[in-house]
């Protein structure tokens, strides 16, 4: 058997050195003073803003929470943790205001648009990150990591709009790798993946799958093994992989800027 999780085994000390190297190489050739963070309390963001601490240090690293009312109470909590932690500055902005007057102003806004929705307060949480990089002549540093942006699982300019990625070629069980060596406290890497844009919104629920099994699906077909050993090898049905197939061929628009036509 070629996929088994031994394959995702990462060197999580090559790995921290060659991010922090990636992180200060961005920030100095942007001639940035420090980056800004979303920080959602999950392991993702966290991972990325503790990471961006041992790069540049902490005083020139913005942590900002962005909660509205729908939000979970440890999503905060969490995040002030890690902020604390590694020797972060952190603010907390409740965004739920300015959500509140935009979909107000929408004249066919109704609340059973869940997706719909959820977006709008995405995309509300990127304008105010951009508003303190703007300010703070820094860079906004995105937390998704490679599992997520393959199959498009992001808000398209919102979550996804940022100046650099540096979890995006980590599949999510090995950002978890990764943020135990780093020393992401446990309660934080075991919290059930959420993109948080509504109550109960679980990403594994959403895929359909496991991470577990999606990061292996995922480097199958990164390193071309067919659908049909892929499902063989993991014991899933191979509609399952065609699915996943699809929902990469989907998503290809929101990994890309926009397509332009040239006429001359």
């Amino acid at each position: 058997m070629i996929l088994s999780s031994k394959i995702l085994k990462v060197d999580p000390a090559a790995v921290e050195a060659k991010i922090i190297r990636f992180i200060k190489g961005c920030v100095a050739n942007a001639g940035a003073k420090g980056v800004i963070v979303g920080m959602s309390g999950g392991v993702d963001s966290s991972l990325t803003a503790a990471l961006c601490a041992k790069a540049l240090g902490g005083k020139r690293v913005l942590g900002i929470s962005l909660p509205e009312k729908e939000s979970d109470p440890r999503d905060v909590k969490y995040a002030r943790k890690v902020a604390k932690l590694f020797g972060m500055k952190h603010i907390v902005i409740d965004v739920m205001p300015a959500i509140q007057v935009i979909l107000q102003s929408i004249p066919q806004y109704t609340s059973r648009e869940k997706i719909s929705s959820g977006n709008v307060k995405a995309r509300v949480r990127m304008v105010i990150l951009y508003y303190y990089a703007n300010k703070m002549k820094r860079l906004v540093i995105g937390t998704s990591n490679k599992s997520e942006f393959l199959t498009g699982y992001f808000t398209k300019y919102g979550d996804a709009a940022v100046d650099v990625i540096p979890l995006a070629d980590l599949y999510k069980t090995q950002v978890k790798q990764l943020a135990v060596h780093i020393g992401i406290p446990r309660e934080i890497i075991m919290r059930p993946p959420t993109a948080g844009l509504w109550p109960g919104q679980l990403d594994e629920a959403e895929l359909g799958v496991k991470y577990d099994t999606l990061d292996l699906i995922l480097y199958g077909l990164e390193h071309k093994i067919t659908p049909n050993r892929i499902a063989k090898e993991l014991n899933v049905s191979t509609s399952l992989v065609l699915k996943i197939i699809k929902r990469c061929e989907r998503t290809e628009h929101k990994r890309r800027g926009p397509l332009t036509l040239k006429l001359s």
